[in-house]
């Protein structure tokens, strides 16, 4: 489409302290802060897309849609996010300095090393290094069977 703009994507992250997750993320991954929106919001920059983090509290509801409440113990969710780092081993002994959890050790395979771990706030993450061709090395532009 001729003219058009490539849909921006926002990252949202709910923190129960803003100050902690803002300095959890800027010392685990070097995200710097840009805005802030009062008690409510800090803007994090540095990664593809602005990552938001959002203070809500413990116990809250995030929908008026569910009976769930927000907790920051160490949860699951099908969404996470994947910090891609030049150096794996340098960048994951930062992350855990910072305060993140190791929840699996470096893993190796033909496209890249990865790392699971946990931010001080229950959400999951994952570092990874590409090596070679990256996921073109598993990759295809075949549909799915």
């Amino acid at each position: 489409m001729q003219g058009a703009t490539a849909m921006q994507l926002l990252v949202n992250i709910d923190v129960d302290d803003l100050r902690k997750a803002a300095a959890f993320y800027c010392n685990a991954v070097d995200l710097t802060v840009g805005r802030r929106f009062g008690a409510d919001g800090v803007e994090l920059l540095g990664a593809s897309s602005a990552i938001y983090l959002l203070a809500k509290a413990e116990g809250s509801t995030p929908s008026e849609f569910t009976d769930q409440r927000r907790t920051y113990r160490r949860h699951w969710s099908p969404v996470h996010l994947d910090f891609v780092v030049d150096d794996i081993e340098v960048a994951l002994q930062k992350a855990i300095s910072a305060g993140a959890r190791l929840e699996q050790p470096i893993r190796t395979s033909n496209w890249g090393k990865l790392a699971l771990l946990a931010d001080p706030f229950g959400h999951g993450f994952c570092l990874v290094q590409f090596l070679g061709k990256g996921y073109d090395e598993i990759g295809s532009v075949e549909p799915p069977q």
